[in-house]
Parts: structure tokens; C-alpha cells; sequence
């Protein structure tokens, strides 16, 4: 006598899909996490306990890395060409305010010097800083 075997029932779960909406939300996030904070420079910021956020609403960045090195909104300039980048990039501001992201390692006289630059030609400069913990 010859037994047939029965073929038993396997539970599947269907997985080409999935890779597609993986790939999508794979995507999304990463589109999502540079339209963030495009014109950032990474820096170390300076610890401080206050916060101010009395800014102009198109505030100016000036980002000064660890090797002395200027950007005005990611546009790299040599230190003897910043006052006449700032006059240019500040012309037609109601208010003009100059956000000054230093590096905490840089001497304080490399922070007066950029002060001081902004002295001269009357804006308004604020130091950024990290909020301590």
C-alpha cells in the first residue's frame, strides 16, 4: 500500500515590498538631515549658561575654525579681505547682526581682532555659544 504524503500548509510572509519602503524611508531621512542646518561649519562651540535670541531675522554667520581660517556663510575668506566681505554682505541691512562662531580653542585676541572689525563698520556681532549642561 503506497501512502501519499500530504503536503502541509507553511505560513509566508511576503518581503519584496518591504524592501522598497526601506529603501524610501532610508532616503527620506537622509534628504531630511542636510536640509537641516545647511550652512553649518562644524565647530566646538564655547560652553556659556545663558542663551540670547534677540537676533536680526537674516543674521550674518562668520565661522573662524582652529586653523584660523574665516567663512562668511560657508564662503571661505582671507582674514586682510573680511572687513570689506562684511561691508559687502551687511549693504542694505535694516539692522545688520553678524552671528561669530568661533572655535573654543582660539586665543581671545583673534576674537577682539574680529570684534573689533566689526566695530569699525558699525555691526552688530553675537558670540554663539553652547547651552552647558
Amino acid at each position: 500500500m503506497k501512502f501519499k504524503r500530504q503536503r502541509r500548509f507553511e505560513a509566508e510572509v511576503q518581503t519584496s515590498s518591504l524592501n522598497d519602503i526601506m529603501f524610501f524611508l532610508l532616503l527620506f531621512f537622509l534628504i531630511v538631515s542636510t536640509l537641516g542646518s545647511p550652512n553649518v561649519i562644524k565647530l566646538l562651540l564655547p560652553k556659556s549658561d545663558k542663551s540670547t535670541h534677540d537676533v536680526s531675522k537674516q543674521p550674518i554667520t562668520l565661522s573662524i575654525t582652529e586653523d584660523k581660517q574665516y567663512y562668511i556663510d560657508k564662503k571661505p575668506i582671507p582674514f586682510p579681505q573680511l572687513e570689506a566681505s562684511l561691508v559687502e554682505a551687511t549693504t542694505g541691512m535694516e539692522e545688520p547682526t553678524v552671528i561669530l562662531r568661533a572655535e573654543q580653542n582660539l586665543t581671545i585676541q583673534d576674537l577682539v581682532d574680529v570684534m573689533a572689525i566689526g566695530a569699525r563698520i558699525k555691526i552688530r556681532m553675537v558670540l554663539a555659544t553652547e547651552l552647558s549642561k
